[in-house]
């Protein structure tokens, strides 16, 4: 065989082997599926000839994944293709996007559209791709009705959502704290809400509304035609919060200007709703300010004064020693700096916050005494608050007169938050129970286990006291700021080194307590206390 002759054999064979294979496809597609290509995503069914399933496939490819230029080069009018399915691929700007297609008939073939964007957000609806024959080959008809059926050369297809900035939660004038944002309720009241923030929308998206979404028609000047798909919205409605902006911006600025972590909680003795909880950020973003537990030190002998008057073992007027040390069994006490005001009546030694009296007084009273009496204040309360944990303190009975003493004056085992203090300050103001609210036309909140305040008698005492407290004793430095009760506390905690620094008190129909991490003394509380009472009104 002359090479010539084996080069036609050779060719003759390829050319065979050709027409076999094409034909066995020929022969095979009636009934069977082509798949699209990789990019495509999925497998797709196009029934027909070859070169019309070949030509849906690569067109729906790069339909799904935007390629605007690579489609439109796969229709009869390519400039026009690529520019309007580019146009509505950034209009719509869809997360994922599927075109599913079905049987080819003589010229079209019908395909299912899906745009994905985001949870929730898909929108379908079923179409047809039209294919014109150009010669021997096939090519996609350019019509915009493949996209959509309603889609035009003059118009567009866009993506709208219902705007951001509905109001979610408004404080308890009307002051917007939260408004829907893309996320969810957002803070729109900057860092002075940004402590309660996540309460505050738990609460309002407890119901799991969405923002609405719809696909619309529009015209060249961007002009709404007609709605051709989307949800409509199901956020909740709006809620009233307890907090007053304006005590909250207060009481922020005022933890702000500790250099020491920093609390502050306001409430409104009449009704027991919530009007500020702030902390600084050295305080960090967990809310202890309503749950954290810390020894109360002096704030405490409000509790410890009450227990005493209803004992019957001494009155506001009975007149005690207050030394700068004292020995009690095994604990010996002193005051803070070492004050020593000799015999003075009992509601000056309060006023003077005088450890030494206070302490003597506690080892003679019961072991339940002081238990008892601070759960007259809501110190051993307990309430769920929606949106927040709150946790208002403990004090158990004590067992051994020294444990009386350390109790007596708020060091020992008692235990209270921020809130705990405000609540009890809260009570002596109002002279009855007071149950913390966050929601004024929301979720109420659940009194688990409640309290009874002290007789009227004892409560009329104590606010003498603590009036003097602020007139005469530790708190003189809020004595400009009109008629405000209080009490001061340091606090010894861990090996006795430091000291935290409190004040709780009351002016008017806001009752609140400060807390300083490691203040060391009651003067940063009192401080911050001070630029609050000058704040609000």
């Amino acid at each position: 065989m002359t090479p010539r002759t084996k080069r036609w054999v050779l060719a003759g064979g390829g050319l065979f082997v050709v027409i076999i294979v094409g034909l066995a496809v020929y022969l095979v597609l009636p009934g069977e599926k082509v798949p699209a290509p990789a990019e495509a995503g999925q497998t797709k069914t196009a029934k027909g000839s070859l070169a019309q399933a070949d030509l849906v496939n690569r067109f729906l490819a790069a339909f799904q994944v935007g390629d605007a230029q690579t489609a439109g080069l796969l229709t009869d009018d390519p400039l026009a293709a690529s520019q309007q399915l580019a146009a509505v691929r950034r209009s719509l700007g869809p997360r994922n996007m599927t075109a599913t297609p079905g049987a080819i008939t003589t010229d079209s073939v019908p395909i299912d559209i899906s745009w994905t964007f985001g949870p929730d957000r898909v929108w379908k609806y079923a179409s047809t791709l039209p294919m014109t024959k150009s010669g021997e080959s096939w090519k996609v008809h350019w019509t915009p009705t493949l996209v959509h059926p309603k889609l035009t050369a003059d118009r567009n297809l866009a993506l709208t959502t219902d705007p951001t900035g509905q109001l979610a939660v408004v404080d308890r004038e009307g002051a917007v704290l939260l408004a829907w944002g893309p996320s969810g309720a957002e803070p729109v009241g900057g860092a002075d809400v940004e402590l309660l923030a996540p309460a505050l929308a738990r609460v309002a998206g407890a119901s799991g509304g969405k923002r609405g979404w719809h696909v619309v028609l529009v015209d060249r000047a961007g002009t709404q035609v007609e709605v051709l798909g989307g949800a409509e919205s199901s956020l909740p409605k709006q809620i009233t919060t307890t907090l007053d902006l304006g005590n909250q911006q207060a009481a922020q600025a005022a933890v702000n200007s500790a250099a020491r972590p920093a609390m502050l909680v306001a409430i409104q003795p009449s009704t027991g709703d919530i009007l500020a909880v702030a902390q600084n950020g050295p305080a960090g973003a967990d809310p202890l300010a309503l749950h954290g537990q810390y020894p109360p030190g002096s704030t405490f002998k409000i509790v410890t004064a009450a227990a005493v008057l209803q004992a019957g073992t001494a009155g506001v007027n009975t007149v005690l020693n207050c030394p700068a040390e004292i020995t009690i069994g095994s604990r010996t006490i002193p005051n803070e700096e070492h004050v020593q005001a000799g015999d003075v009546p009992m509601h000056t030694a309060f006023a003077r916050s005088c450890n030494t009296t206070f302490g003597k007084l506690a080892a003679d009273l019961p072991a339940d005494a002081l238990s008892k009496a601070a759960s007259q204040f809501g110190l051993n309360a307990d309430f769920v608050v929606p949106g927040i944990t709150t946790e208002t303190g403990r004090v158990d009975p004590a067992g051994s007169s020294t444990q009386r003493v350390e109790d007596g004056i708020g060091q020992g085992k008692v235990q209270a938050s921020p809130l705990g203090s405000a609540l009890m300050s809260a009570t002596v103001a109002s002279g009855r129970a007071v149950t913390p609210k966050l929601w004024r036309d929301g979720p109420e909140t659940t009194v688990t286990a409640g309290y009874q305040p002290p007789p009227r008698a004892v409560l009329d005492r104590i606010r003498t006291m603590m009036r003097e407290v602020v007139t005469a004793g530790t708190a003189k430095a809020l004595a400009g700021r009109g008629a405000v009760f209080g009490k001061t506390g340091t606090a010894q905690f861990g090996d006795g080194v430091h000291s935290h620094g409190w004040f709780t008190g009351y002016r008017g129909d806001v009752a609140f307590a400060v807390f300083v991490d490691s203040g060391e003394s009651s003067k940063p509380a009192v401080a911050i206390a001070n630029t609050f009472l000058g704040a609000i009104r």
